[in-house]
């Protein structure tokens, strides 16, 4: 049952009962009157926001794109890896001995053959001295034998001497000669175990901070090193890589259009940089020195070596570092940026484009690396697509748009793509000032036309109430009088 039914049957009811209740009546109808006026009212302005709403939904949103453009793209692949020295030695002594004296300061720079401790040497220099002796007396045998031996010989002819005496000659001779090498080689090796009391740098490099210090006693090959010494100028860095991002890079070369820069036959060609752990740049490139053959097992990954000049020693064994290694170019890289792109349910890859008819179609991407803000795109898009990069959220596949030319400045924020363009600068990733126009503005047009009718309907149903307000008064009166009347005539 209605307002305005229930406002009949008031009246009826009125009238039924005759003049006295005829001003309650009027009242309870004009009540109902302005239900129904009310009723009339809003069905009117929910028909006219419904039509306001139809009409925006049918006006084409406007999104910005940015065309496709394919160009020269470097490949880069960043990396964390560690400093490592180029050459590492740990110093031990050859010969037993007291050092007596250390001949270098705790993390010094040395050179090779530098002197770094010296041991008491004085039982070395008395074996080379009995060496020596040695070999003086063997070379004084072999001189006895030899003239022994050419004496039997020039003997022979006149067979004065036995052929034994003769045999005996040159075994005697031939001995001699024996014993003088090996007289040699004692004194040579009484003279390098002497040279081995000074002990001497293997490398070029840095001693560490732990030597050994004068008066400790040391023997030869001993389990702990006297020192350290590492070489770092220049120095390696050795970076891990996954194996699947090698496997996507070999991909890349075999489709072509891609020149690998790293390889056997293109060494020295890569060029890598590093930061430091606070972001700082070393200033030096370096370069691929060598890359492992295997894949960890317990990682997945392989080690790529670099090499980097290090005058200044700001590289330092064990030091964390970031890198990024130039592993080749492509002629015609397709860029996007990474606000366009978003992920579907399967994970992949996507991006919106506009088609030639205006309408808005989504499609899978096959993504290669990043490359700063944007990503490096190996299929899915070509040259001169239009990709939507600011309204992506108020759009679906087929549906009617306006594009907006936009560009995309360095901080990655969008612009217009000129003085003149209609669109307005936005965040990266986010909605123009522009998000507002299309069918959300509609309805918010349509609202406020909606609204302006539910006024005039909300002004019209207060005047009908005042009036009934009024007659309602009026009619109390007029009851009471005829309560009254009828009181004094009974």
């Amino acid at each position: 049952m209605t307002r305005s039914d229930i406002g009949s049957g008031a009246c009826k009811l009125a009238r039924s009962l005759g003049r006295p209740v005829i001003a309650a009546g009027l009242v309870l109808c004009l009540a109902a009157a302005s239900a129904c006026s009310d009723s009339g009212s809003g069905e009117s302005g929910k028909s006219g926001a419904g039509a306001a709403g139809a009409g925006g939904g049918q006006q084409a949103s406007k999104v910005g794109i940015i065309t496709v453009e394919p160009k020269p793209v470097t490949i880069t692949a960043n990396v964390a890896g560690r400093v490592v020295a180029f050459q590492t030695a740990q110093v031990r002594p050859q010969v037993g001995g007291l050092i007596t004296e250390r001949l270098f300061d705790e993390g010094a720079k040395v050179e090779k053959g530098d002197v770094l401790y010296k041991l008491d040497d004085r039982s070395y220099q008395a074996q080379v001295d009995s060496a020596e002796a040695t070999l003086q007396k063997n070379e004084a045998a072999l001189a006895s034998a030899k003239l022994q031996y050419e004496r039997y010989q020039n003997l022979t002819a006149s067979n004065v001497v036995s052929q034994s005496d003769r045999d005996d000659a040159l075994s005697t001779y031939r001995q001699a000669q024996a014993d003088v090498a090996v007289a040699n080689a004692e004194l040579e090796t009484a003279k390098l175990n002497l040279d081995y009391t000074s002990i001497k740098a293997p490398i070029a490099g840095r001693v560490g901070t732990d030597p050994a210090d004068p008066g400790n006693l040391v023997t030869a090959d001993q389990t702990d090193a006297l020192a350290t010494i590492r070489q770092i100028d220049p120095v390696y860095v050795d970076f891990t890589e996954s194996s699947g991002n090698l496997l996507k890079f070999r991909d890349q070369i075999k489709r072509g259009g891609v020149k690998a820069l790293v390889g056997p036959d293109d060494a020295g060609k890569a060029k890598v940089k590093i930061r430091f752990a606070d972001g700082s740049t070393y200033p030096i490139a370096g370069t691929i020195d060598a890359a492992d053959q295997f894949v960890s097992e317990t990682t997945s990954s392989f080690t790529v070596r670099t090499r980097f000049s290090n005058p200044e020693n700001a590289l330092l064994p064990g030091m964390y570092v970031r890198g990024t290694i130039t592993l080749a170019i492509a002629d015609e890289g397709i860029l996007l940026p990474q606000m366009a792109v978003s992920r579907n349910g399967d994970g992949q890859p996507t991006a919106m484009f506009v088609k030639t008819d205006g309408t808005v179609e989504t499609r899978v991407l096959e993504v290669s690396t990043d490359i700063g803000t944007n990503w490096l795109v190996t299929k899915g898009a070509r040259a001169g697509d239009r990709l939507v990069v600011d309204g992506t959220m108020k759009v679906r596949d087929g549906a009617k748009v306006e594009v907006v030319p936009v560009r995309i400045d360095e901080n990655g924020r969008i612009q217009p793509a000129n003085d003149k363009g209609e669109a307005k600068p936005s965040a990266a990733g986010g909605q123009s000032a522009d998000a507002g126009s299309g069918p959300d503005a509609a309805a918010n047009g349509d609202d406020d036309s909606a609204a302006k009718p539910a006024a005039g309907a909300g002004k019209a149903s207060s005047g009908m109430e005042a009036k009934a307000a009024e007659a309602g008064e009026g009619g109390k009166s007029g009851a009471d009088g005829s309560a009254s009347a009828a009181g004094s005539a009974e």
